[in-house]
């Protein structure tokens, strides 16, 4: 599949072993190329789906000066948005807790920003899944927070762990957008290249 790729060694810039396994259910052939401290900041008159999308640009910006010709660069960048507020990777043990007790019994916003660059062109788009979480008891949350390793994952949690079985009510849009890449959008996007 995809043999329009072929002209492209793919370049996933990513630490995140959630998209790595994502990147590699697609059965494509890629590469890990990570840089230390890539600047994650944005502009705080930024909202909700431009943010991940704005973060996925700045990323891919970093990577420009030391790519090549027939290098295809995939970056990308994940937040949650609850009440107009970004829950980013929790600090502690504490925030971690207190973002899930945020999240018991509300619905969020996970955005995606994923952004495709070459040495010619760029491309980047968002993508947007809502989750309703079930009321979660403190309990849970502890069980949760000192059993899996929330600190890696914006708003604490991982879909695709305990919490995510016990606690999520509903979803629509993409489950893998909620684990950091929406993969059949970007299979999409590839696909038209």
């Amino acid at each position: 599949m995809l043999n329009n790729l072929k002209k492209f060694k793919i370049i996933l810039a990513s630490n995140s072993p959630r998209r790595k396994e994502l990147m590699s259910g697609l059965g494509i052939d890629y590469i890990i190329r990570t840089l230390p401290d890539v600047d994650e900041t944005y502009p705080d008159t930024l909202v909700g789906a431009e943010i991940p999308e704005f973060i996925a640009r700045e990323k891919a910006d970093a990577y420009r000066q030391i790519m090549e010709p027939g290098e295809l660069l995939i970056t990308a960048d994940t937040i949650v948005w609850l009440d107009g507020t970004v829950l980013g990777k929790p600090k502690d043990r504490q925030e971690a807790i207190e973002m899930l007790q945020q999240l018991s019994g509300k619905l969020h916003q996970v955005f995606t920003g994923v952004c495709l660059t070459t040495t010619e062109w760029q491309k980047s788009f968002t993508a947007t899944s809502d989750v309703l979480f079930a009321e979660l008891t403190d309990d849970e949350i502890e069980y949760y927070v000192d059993r899996y390793k929330p600190m890696d994952k914006a708003g604490a949690y991982g879909v695709q762990e305990w919490i995510g079985y016990v606690g999520v009510n509903s979803i629509s849009g993409s489950f893998y957008n909620i684990m950091g890449l929406p993969i059949q959008r970007l299979y999409t996007e590839l696909k038209r290249l």
